[in-house]
């Protein structure tokens, strides 16, 4: 009969750590594209709103429409750079969250790999006494055949 594997329940352990890794990576990278989004459509939002700037300051606009414009323009450059920190630190978290996977996923492959020797061994340990047995029923076969005739 086959031994089992004594580092089963370590092995069951860095599993369930590397699924729970791979699962917050799911999370910071997904995290990270919606925080690029938002940056990107807040710079559109910008660009959109410079160029009504610019075409109503063609069209000709009070001092007060020109202040109220650049003041909007101030406020979406101050949550633009905002944004900006916010993807930095996403960015950051995720390569983290890279990194902790890595890791999780060397341990579990080393023990892995443990396991695989181990099952390897066994097969052949239990292939050797199949063998043994097998040899030694044709010995006995033939051996009482001989026995036999004689």
């Amino acid at each position: 009969m086959a031994q089992p594997f004594s580092l089963q329940p370590l092995l069951e352990i860095m599993q369930t750590r590397t699924d729970e890794a791979t699962r917050q990576l799911g999370q910071l990278i997904a995290a990270e594209q919606s925080q690029k989004s938002r940056l990107q459509m807040l710079e559109q939002y910008r660009s959109e709103y410079a160029s009504k700037m610019s075409q109503a300051t063609a069209e000709g606009i009070t001092q007060l429409v020109l202040r109220n414009y650049q003041a909007f323009l101030g406020r979406i450059d101050e949550a633009i750079a905002q944004q900006r920190l916010v993807v930095k630190n996403s960015e950051i978290s995720t390569k983290a969250g890279q990194e902790h996977w890595k890791s999780q996923n060397k341990q579990l492959k080393a023990i892995d790999t443990l396991s695989t020797r181990h099952e390897a061994r066994e097969r052949y340990r239990e292939h050797k006494q199949e063998q043994k047995l097998q040899d030694e029923f044709t010995t006995r076969k033939y051996s009482g055949k001989d026995t036999l005739e004689q």
